[in-house]
């Protein structure tokens, strides 16, 4: 007997799962070269807002190994660089290679490379040894990882003991009329936004669409939960347009 295929979500559409990959890739490969003007756009550039409150909240300090997954174009690679100085290390992680040279390139330019690493790295499988990080953060990439039950554990093996890992998303607005204001704005404005400024219409209805398949708060905390993480909490920044999940290993 066939066993039936396995599937997953990509958007609202359901795909077989070993295609997901390619397919998130490609969003990326087409979006890459206009990836810092669309986050600015997308968040009226609040979204540096988040990330520095990433920072502070992950009690980063010098002589720390630091691991960002999904980095992309190196914005929270370079304030962790700041913090670590010269004791400590950061790793860009980025499964898309597009977004890596971009994030490398910016970085040179930037001359901020003293101390980061560069990696092309599957957050299901990271290729690091145990114990190897005492900080991992993941902004806005949590949501397009196939398996992200795979990835929270590959994350926790990684993580030292007390090490934290801190999870940076698009989430679910508690408040009715935010939802529904957000959700207006996710699927008219954004495509259209995508369609003027990268000529790429279809890429952003994904992402539009990614974020409504991915978990909500508690939904994601449990998964924390589950993956051997403990202490776990969130915090809700704008309306819960955004939260901030962060987990300690034991």
């Amino acid at each position: 007997m066939t066993m039936p295929e396995k599937t997953t979500h990509f958007g609202f559409e359901t795909v077989p799962v070993d295609t997901k990959a390619d397919r998130v890739a490609g969003v990326f490969d087409s979006v890459a070269n206009k990836y810092d003007l669309m986050n600015d756009l997308m968040s009226a550039g609040i979204h540096r807002v988040w990330k520095q409150m990433t920072i502070e909240m992950s009690a980063v300090r010098k002589g720390h190994n630091v691991l960002d997954i999904a980095g992309g174009t190196g914005d929270l690679a370079a304030k962790f660089s700041a913090r670590v100085g010269s004791e400590g290390l950061v790793v860009l992680a980025d499964i898309n290679a597009s977004m890596l040279h971009m994030g490398r390139d910016r970085l040179i330019d930037q001359g901020c490379v003293e101390n980061i690493r560069f990696a092309q790295a599957d957050a299901q499988d990271l290729p690091f040894p145990d114990n190897s990080f005492d900080i991992i953060s993941i902004a806005f990439g949590l949501r397009n990882v196939t398996d992200k039950e795979r990835a929270l554990r590959s994350m926790l093996r990684t993580l030292k003991p007390g090490g934290r890992l801190l999870i940076l998303e698009f989430s679910t607005p508690p408040n009715p009329l935010v939802a529904k204001i957000y959700d207006a704005y996710s699927f008219s404005i954004l495509p259209k936004l995508g369609n003027i400024f990268a000529r790429d219409a279809a890429s952003y209805r994904y992402l539009a669409e990614s974020i409504r398949m991915h978990p909500d708060q508690q939904t994601l905390q449990e998964m924390l939960n589950d993956a051997g993480f403990v202490n776990t909490d969130y915090h809700n920044m704008t309306a819960g347009i955004v939260a901030l999940h962060r987990g300690v290993k034991p």
